[in-house]
């Protein structure tokens, strides 16, 4: 489903501020894959997220959605493809619109606009049987603006509009790390069944040993631009913290740099 080869992004290039973000870097991805992504700071994550969503160039190498080279291809020509939750609650929803409307546009993306007014009866009773699914309650509030939700609920509710199209890949940048614990396992128990009734490919980046852990089929952890663990099927299912950290200093060859990582 993506495949990125030899990517190499430099920030700054001929500067004492130079970066490299991502050092010669290729990553396959298979369809229905989960896969989740951790490292510490600076070890290219969200550049990694970027030159998917093609919001940064790559600097060398190649970047293929099924079948597709889009490597140059503009982030909103991406966006057809791709479904993408964010970690800020706000990014994902309008506030001022009432969650039907944010849902209409979700359920539109990228069909022929018509001149049809308002929202349909039966767009309606599709919102609110896709709204039961999550759980809290949610399917009663249509005409409710976002904006007076909480960031539990936003972020559920962006996760359901990014998956209302069934996109190729669906991208989720640290998408519980603004919300309290309680309400992170309730989004992470809801994005994990998304992903798994849908058999959708899916990369989320976490800053959560223990959620990289849990959740999805492959594990992949950055240093520095580059991966360095690639932990898949038996060896995911028998990691801990503990020995996910081990190997990181066998490979890495130093402490892993990440207290939100390992506290959380």
């Amino acid at each position: 489903m993506l495949e990125i080869s030899h990517v190499t992004k430099i920030y700054n290039r001929g500067t004492v501020d130079e970066k490299i973000a991502l050092d010669d870097l290729s990553l396959t991805i298979h369809n229905g894959e989960f896969i989740t992504v951790i490292g510490g700071n600076g070890a290219g994550k969200s550049t990694l997220q970027n030159v998917i969503c093609g919001a940064a160039l790559p600097d060398a190498g190649t970047v293929t959605l099924d079948g597709k080279d889009v490597t140059r291809l503009p982030e909103h020509k991406r966006a057809a493809y791709l479904g993408r939750v964010y970690q800020d609650p706000q990014m994902g929803t309008a506030a001022d619109m009432q969650i039907e409307e944010n849902m209409a546009l979700a359920a539109r993306r990228g069909k022929r606009r018509t001149l049809a007014p308002g929202i349909r009866r039966s767009e309606r009773e599709a919102f609110r049987t896709q709204l039961a699914s999550l759980g809290l309650g949610l399917e009663n509030r249509l005409s409710t603006k976002v904006g007076t939700l909480s960031g539990g609920q936003r972020q559920a509710l962006a996760l359901l509009m990014a998956t209302m199209q069934h996109p190729q890949l669906l991208m989720l940048d640290e998408h519980t790390a603004a919300l309290d614990p309680k309400t992170a396992a309730r989004v992470l128990s809801i994005t994990d069944a998304f992903v798994r009734d849908q058999r959708l490919t899916t990369l989320m980046i976490t800053h959560n040993m223990r959620d990289a852990i849990a959740y999805g089929d492959r594990l992949i952890m950055l240093n520095e631009g580059r991966i360095i663990l690639d932990i898949a099927g038996e060896d995911k299912k028998a990691l801990t913290v503990e020995k996910l950290l081990h190997r990181f200093n066998q490979v890495g060859g130093k402490e892993f740099s990440g207290d939100r990582a390992i506290l959380s």
